[in-house]
């Protein structure tokens, strides 16, 4: 019993923390508006970019990064995996090509825009090789 309880609060204290990265900036930016909040779009090569790859470990999976995201964005992922295991639906590969089209046109890898809510770009940022804190505080200077 006292197993199940401790792991039925594990369970829940991680759905507390988890992140919904959507793929369609129409539904990001309702949901922006809706609670005003920034939009934070990043563009990735899950698969074959390293600084992308550490990004996604030492940032993006962070318990600090899950919970000031919950706090200030709606978060939009735009990936691009080049292996054939990884390969997207021909509908989600075009909406990401899109989103590349209109924010990402010089094509980096990996790129993190943030959005106002109604899609206009507030800034822009790299890869670093920085703690999660200090990456996350650096997404919010770009919106001073």
């Amino acid at each position: 019993m006292k197993k199940s309880l401790i792991i039925l609060l594990l369970f829940m204290v991680t759905m507390g923390y988890s992140q919904e990265w959507k793929s369609n900036l129409e539904e990001a930016k309702k949901e922006a508006k809706e609670q005003n909040k920034k939009i934070l779009l990043v563009f990735s090569g899950s698969d074959w970019c390293a600084p992308c790859i550490k990004l996604d470990k030492n940032v993006w999976q962070s318990e600090a990064f899950k919970k000031e995201s919950q706090k200030s964005w709606v978060l939009i992922k735009a990936d691009f995996p080049k292996k054939k295991a990884n390969l997207l639906s021909p509908e989600l590969t075009a909406n990401n090509e899109k989103l590349a089209e209109k924010y990402n046109q010089e094509g980096n890898f990996p790129l993190v825009v943030l959005l106002d809510k109604n899609g206009k770009v507030v800034g822009e940022k790299g890869y670093a090789n920085i703690s999660a804190e200090d990456y996350i505080q650096a997404i919010h200077s770009m919106d001073n």
